[in-house]
């Protein structure tokens, strides 16, 4: 299932942390009483990359964002304004969740994957 998609802003890859869309919230099961929960996703390599997902505790609008080891997948995938990040999910028969991400670039109007190291 698709957790979600984002084309990256300037401030996606240069802050650390990425901001997303609250309807994706779903896929992150953020315990009651809290405004964060921790999480790990593979890449295409199957390298764990551990992430911390947040939310306003006040306001209005809860507006979510990803940090954790954001800011090193970004450095290590050489990730720019443009590219695309997509987290997934598939749930585990225990219950569990397991998370996967890529990267992808548009290049003469088509998206590949660039996550190759």
């Amino acid at each position: 299932m698709k957790a979600m998609t984002k084309v990256l802003s300037n401030s996606d890859t240069k802050n650390k942390r990425l901001e997303f869309p609250a309807r994706s919230l779903p896929a992150f099961p953020i315990p009651d009483g809290q405004n964060s929960m921790q999480f790990v996703a593979f890449d295409r390599l199957h390298k764990p990359w551990k992430f911390k997902v947040s939310i306003r505790n006040e306001g209005r609008y809860r507006k979510p964002w990803l940090n954790g080891e954001w800011a090193g997948y970004v450095r290590q995938k050489g990730l720019r304004k443009g590219d695309k990040v997509i987290l997934t999910t598939r749930d585990q028969e225990n219950g569990n969740k397991i998370y996967h991400i890529r990267a992808k670039r548009k290049h003469f109007g088509f998206w590949y994957f660039i996550d190759q190291q």
